[in-house]
């Protein structure tokens, strides 16, 4: 069973700094050199050198480790170094777990860091081509003969069901395409910038797997993004006003398999965001109705939906017409959809920039921001206030 009492990180760490590579079809250059590039930025901005930093978290999927990366980067020691497994369910568990040890005092500055050329070099949207036997791939097999080979096969079917529960038709997803492009074509770093959409470009589109277009899909892209996490003490010191880690959750549900969770009792919710939700209310003592903005990762337009309701921002089967009224200003970035596809780490930034007040989308007054990470996977969220 998953915890049921409030944990005690809650305001004990700060984002301090954020970095990123451009975002591109072709980076023209390694991974290595990416995620270096990102861990630099990142820690100009937060106004540190490599000399501070004493801890590295990325994900399992990286493949540029902690080590390399650091000595690359000019970063010496290291007290503590860790990875996250879950592709893109990893992205807010590394400030988890950056958060983690800054409040153990077993690291006092931790970069958080994601790099990879995923248009370029390995497309993970070709689905299980060339993957070492394993375990967790067990429950892939069982799908693979039906035809279910990629992401985008494996998220449709739970897709379709919800369509068919809520009595609703594909424009339900086209809502949260035209929001996150819309958001896109004001931001000069997003790949689609200058390229807003409509709902009837929506619908023209083509099928990549009914009941999903080609605009329900995020991108795929070579960049790299960084994050720079310690204490909410040290923060107060540096450039910027921290973006304090209200709280930081993980999360896998029953019967959870890795994109096919396909017999649980129902297909229309993400039970691996719902242990997320409840944490991370608990731990911060918000509601959604305190949150200014929703970073919510859109790797494909459906769970988007899913993760509104199960956060409590709506009923079930209701979140289309909550995106289409505008309840919750969303992926103010771009989003996956928009911006880039980074694993969910370029979110984490947007919500940074938000408490900063340096978004090209800026919401007004924005005080609590919730960040989400991959869903269909074990997965992590994190809601990120301001200071005082």
């Amino acid at each position: 069973m998953s915890l049921r009492r409030a944990d005690t990180l809650g305001g004990r760490a700060a984002v301090v700094g954020i970095g990123a590579t451009e975002f591109s079809k072709d980076s023209g250059r390694s991974e290595l050199k990416l995620a270096v590039e990102a861990v630099r930025a990142a820690l100009d901005d937060a106004g540190l050198g490599p000399g501070d930093v004493d801890g590295m978290v990325t994900f399992t999927m990286d493949t540029s480790p902690e080590i390399t990366v650091a000595q690359a980067a000019g970063i010496g020691e290291l007290s503590f170094f860790s990875r996250v497994h879950y592709g893109g369910g990893a992205a807010c568990a590394t400030v988890q777990q950056a958060a983690l040890a800054v409040a153990a005092g077993v690291a006092e500055v931790v970069v958080c860091y994601r790099a990879f050329n995923e248009r370029s070099g390995r497309r993970f949207g070709a689905g299980v081509q060339r993957r070492e036997p394993s375990a967790e791939g067990v429950a892939l097999g069982w799908n693979l003969p039906a035809g279910l080979l990629t992401p985008a096969s494996w998220v449709a079917m739970a897709a379709q069901r919800y369509l068919y529960a809520y009595g609703l038709t594909t424009e339900a997803f086209g809502q949260v395409a035209v929001v996150c492009r819309r958001h896109a074509a004001r931001n000069p770093a997003a790949f689609f910038h200058g390229r807003p959409i409509t709902l009837a470009d929506h619908a023209a589109s083509r099928w990549i797997v009914e009941p999903l277009r080609l605009l329900d899909c995020c991108q795929e892209t070579d960049g790299g993004q960084a994050l720079v996490v310690t204490s909410l003490d040290r923060a107060r010191g540096l450039r910027h006003p921290p973006a304090v880690i209200r709280a930081a959750a993980q999360g896998a549900g029953r019967a959870q398999e890795q994109m096919t969770s396909y017999y649980r009792d129902g297909l229309t919710g993400l039970p691996e965001s719902a242990v997320v939700a409840r944490q991370l209310w608990r731990t911060s003592g918000l509601r959604p109705a305190d949150i200014d903005v929703g970073i919510l990762y859109d790797h494909f337009t459906p769970f988007v939906l899913m993760q509104l309701e199960e956060f409590g921002f709506c009923a079930p089967g209701e979140a289309a017409d909550f995106v289409a009224a505008g309840g919750l200003p969303l992926n103010t970035h771009g989003g996956q959809l928009g911006e880039a596809y980074l694993h969910g780490m370029n979110g984490i930034a947007e919500a940074v920039r938000q408490l900063r007040g340096t978004s090209v989308n800026q919401v007004p007054g924005a005080a609590g921001v919730l960040v989400t990470a991959g869903t269909g996977v074990p997965t992590s969220g994190l809601v990120l206030g301001a200071d005082g």
